[in-house]
């Protein structure tokens, strides 16, 4: 028989509590090897991976339901744990930044200096428009962004911020081009600007199209648009059309 610890042996080692182990056991996250007949249960070394990957998302700020969809879709375990260690290192480096602000601070203090804003928040990655987005689609949704912007790692970040150039760049082409929101030129950028989108979300119709309502009446966004040449209107019509035809 396989080697097969008990919940308060697991508990111990992966330092939470028995507690925690039958929830995540009765919400289908984390489901024991077996069960004796006192009622005690048992993890084996496939359990005890799983829980690894469940308390390393922990650690990184995401939520149940999004680690729930994270291992579902994760069918490749060594392919996951390639993802999760990519997360801690960019958690690491970011920390490490934070550590090096921290000290810059103090040394600063200590010699009597000031140091600019810029400097004394450099390292905090602290997205300002969080509780907004947030309250607009929910924290297993910004979960599920992060989840899956953080597993880009560095490389597949910079394509993504090249392909939302390039998206915009072609936006601004079709609008200065007179394109109608129909037009099969203007309907293939929109088409890549809602692959791109679903780089972190992949929202159904409704959803897209409250976000180029976005794009038109919050002033942070218009003023991005508008300053790569295209207007949030004109984006929105296009979003509407292949909306109603695609999703």
């Amino acid at each position: 028989m396989a080697q097969a610890w008990s919940i308060s042996e697991v508990a111990k080692m992966a330092r939470v509590s028995s507690r925690a182990l039958r929830h995540y056991h009765q919400i289908g996250l984390l489901q024991p090897s077996w069960t004796a007949h006192n009622g005690y249960r048992y993890y084996e070394q496939a359990e005890l991976l799983k829980l690894q990957r469940i308390l390393l998302l922990r650690e990184l700020g995401i939520g149940l339901e999004t680690i729930a969809e994270v291992l579902d879709g994760q069918t490749d375990e060594y392919r996951a744990l390639q993802a999760h260690h990519r997360w801690v290192l960019a958690e690491r480096d970011r920390m490490s930044q934070l550590a090096r602000t921290l000290e810059s601070t103090m040394a600063a203090m200590h010699e009597g200096a000031e140091m600019s804003a810029a400097e004394m928040f450099d390292g905090f990655g602290k997205n300002p428009y969080a509780e907004e987005a947030i309250e607009r689609w929910g924290k297993a949704a910004m979960d599920r962004a992060k989840a899956s912007w953080t597993a880009m790692g560095e490389t597949g970040r910079q394509s993504a911020a090249d392909e939302l150039i390039a998206v915009n760049e072609l936006l601004a082409e079709c609008q200065k081009e007179g394109r109608a929101a129909d037009d099969p030129k203007l309907q293939s950028v929109i088409e890549r600007h809602y692959r791109w989108i679903r780089l972190s979300w992949t929202p159904e119709a409704d959803g897209y199209l409250n976000l180029g309502q976005m794009y038109v009446d919050d002033e942070r966004f218009r003023a991005y648009y508008e300053k790569a040449g295209v207007n949030p209107e004109y984006l929105l019509a296009g979003m509407k059309v292949y909306a109603a035809k695609q999703l």
